[in-house]
């Protein structure tokens, strides 16, 4: 499992670039970043080479953070890749919390981020069909 960052943060000018100057100043790099937003507050959500020096700046500079844990895997960058992976969850009622890509390292393939309901069960389903699982040392 990959440990992603939940940055909490008002949804107004500048706020995204506070998030980022934290964790430069940190000598962070962060391999994916995903923002959700509603009219008065954002979710940042962030992977990240260093999830516990990252967390511990962004708590340092007033940032309310929290970690969880998400499944990230490598399928082939072509059509129908990401639908099999999509079916077969539903084919076993495993439900997509939310989902989003991910830097690749390999031209070709496409590194794909999920929180479900059961990343145990996720995890296990894509490694019984062959599908390669994102480890925190693939990204450093």
């Amino acid at each position: 499992m990959l440990k992603q960052i939940s940055v909490f943060v008002e949804n107004k000018a500048g706020r995204l670039c506070a998030i980022m100057e934290t964790l430069n100043g940190a000598d962070i790099d962060v391999r994916s970043l995903n923002i959700a937003d509603t009219t008065d507050f954002g979710i940042v959500r962030i992977i990240v080479n260093n999830t516990d020096k990252a967390l511990n700046a962004l708590r340092e500079n007033s940032f309310t953070s929290k970690v969880t844990e998400v499944v990230g895997f490598t399928i082939e960058d072509h059509a129908g890749a990401l639908y099999d992976v999509i079916k077969a969850f539903d084919q076993n009622q495993l439900n997509i919390e939310y989902s989003y890509s991910m830097m690749g390292k390999k031209l070709g393939e496409a590194d794909i981020i999920v929180r479900t309901d059961d990343n145990e069960k996720a995890a296990e389903l894509l490694k019984s069909k062959g599908i390669s699982i994102i480890s925190i040392g693939d990204i450093v």
